[in-house]
């Protein structure tokens, strides 16, 4: 009899659908089961139905042995960005809320349009398998808990199906600096980020007691910390939108009669921004995880219409600082910027561009990778919550770092050393281990994840 085999996403997070179960053409010992990626809510904006976050869970029952199951994501070609598979490996683990119980799959294959990997289930019981470990609600809210024990924790207001948009503030310093996480909700790795900055800076893990470092930031910096922007969907298992479809990395500034922010579509990105402008903003820092290039990397607001020396001066210092505090940043692989001011106009919408613009001051999109760090590769693991909430406990030095330049006067740049230089990224990451043995080339031009661009240089390119 053949063993029993059940596919469900009824958990935080959960995106799949079930399709088949059918014999292996090639093994006739094993089985293929064949999923679809669940779409998110249709973005009226971006005239697209966003996918490429799963994750699922199988239950297996009346094993007589070993059965190696081949999983086949069918409409793998049809995501948001299908060049991105290429080198993904995904997440298993028998345990979904043990964060750092997730290993990868190293035999993962992206052939014909369809992810395909298998797996040998040895005993009855559940299994999980994700894009990225998810970040549970439970575990948000659980967090939220510990952070009130030492800080001030209010709502900024509610998203559309009524979850709270929660803020953790402290510190007494007078520069204002605001983080905030996982406005595209697929995108776990942020708030396992923002579980690193928090621990550290609010002593979750040592009864409040903080270090030297910590204690001399809270003197520097008034925080303003969103551990999670978008939690409707990541209840939902959305990529990139909240409840009603909309991308709220695109709901920061109106664009033509798209009007943005609203109560009605983005009241997450409303509250926040509102409260923006009340505190003011010295220093902001917006965490995202990147589908295709396998590196941590920081995008500026080049070219908004403020930008100036200054503004690249900043960026520079922030990022060769933070390379320096964790080997897991890099300067050199990252969006390549606009080409001119032009481009920019039309993506003040964005975070990032409509934070620097409106305050005058840094503002830094972080990317962490959903696949290996090719800085510091580890195909067991490859990037994972323990690297992601490492890398946010780093920030600080950079923080530090950049704190006496944000609002100085004069030309400061002149007295930091060169490798504070603001480095023009290159998404040819390929082309950058090769450089010695070909010409440079760019793969493409990225305009911040901007999907109908991506696929328009690619198929001009003749890519896909």
């Amino acid at each position: 009899m053949p063993p029993s085999i059940s596919i469900s996403d009824a958990f935080d997070g959960g995106n799949i659908k079930f399709v088949e179960q059918r014999p292996n053409k090639n093994d006739p010992a094993a089985i293929d089961v064949i999923v679809h990626i669940k779409p998110d809510v249709y973005t009226e904006l971006e005239e697209i139905a966003h996918m490429q976050y799963f994750a699922f869970r199988v239950t297996i029952g009346d094993l007589d042995g070993p059965q190696k199951i081949n999983y086949v994501v069918e409409n793998a070609d049809q995501v948001s960005y299908p060049e991105a598979w290429s080198g993904t490996t995904v997440f298993y683990s028998d345990h979904v809320e043990d964060v750092d119980s997730w290993t990868r799959n190293q035999d993962t294959f992206y052939t014909e349009g369809t992810l395909h990997w298998e797996h040998e289930h040895d005993s009855n019981g559940s299994f999980f398998f994700s894009y990225f470990p998810p970040y549970s609600y439970a575990r948000h809210l659980t967090l939220i808990s510990k952070c009130a024990q030492y800080a001030h924790v209010q709502t900024l207001g509610q998203s559309l199906e009524g979850r709270e948009i929660e803020c953790i503030s402290l510190g007494s310093g007078p520069l204002v600096c605001w983080i905030i996480h996982r406005q595209h909700p697929g995108e776990t790795m942020a708030e396992h980020y923002a579980e690193g900055v928090l621990t550290r800076l609010l002593g979750l893990e040592t009864e409040g007691q903080v270090d030297s470092k910590v204690k001399k930031l809270l003197n520097m910096y008034t925080f303003y910390i969103v551990p999670c922007m978008c939690p409707d969907g990541a209840v939902l298992g959305h990529l990139r939108t909240n409840a009603c479809g909309a991308n709220l990395n695109r709901e920061w500034a109106t664009k033509g009669e798209y009007e943005a922010p609203t109560m009605e579509r983005s009241p997450e990105v409303f509250s926040v921004l509102k409260k923006m402008d009340e505190t003011g903003v010295d220093c902001f820092l917006d965490i995202h995880g990147d589908e295709e290039l396998p590196y941590n990397f920081t995008s500026g607001a080049n070219f908004v219409p403020n930008w100036n020396k200054r503004l690249e001066s900043l960026l520079g210092a922030f990022t060769s600082a933070y390379s320096r505090a964790n080997s897991d940043m890099q300067q050199k692989i990252g969006y390549p910027p606009p080409d001119s001011p032009e481009e920019v106009v039309k993506y003040l919408n964005v975070a990032t561009n409509q934070v620097a613009y409106r305050f005058d001051c840094l503002a830094v999109t972080l990317e962490m990778p959903f696949k290996d760090c090719l800085s510091n590769p580890d195909p067991e693991r490859g990037w994972s919550p323990a690297r992601s909430r490492k890398l946010g406990a780093s920030v600080l030095e950079p923080l530090e770092y950049v704190h006496p330049y944000l609002r100085a006067e004069g030309d400061f740049w002149t007295n930091l050393p060169q490798e504070d230089a603001y480095v023009v990224t290159t998404d040819d990451y390929e082309g950058e281990e090769h450089a010695d043995e070909q010409e440079f080339k760019l793969l493409k031009k990225r305009f911040y994840s901007d999907v109908h661009e991506i696929h328009k240089k690619l198929s001009m390119s003749g890519q896909r």
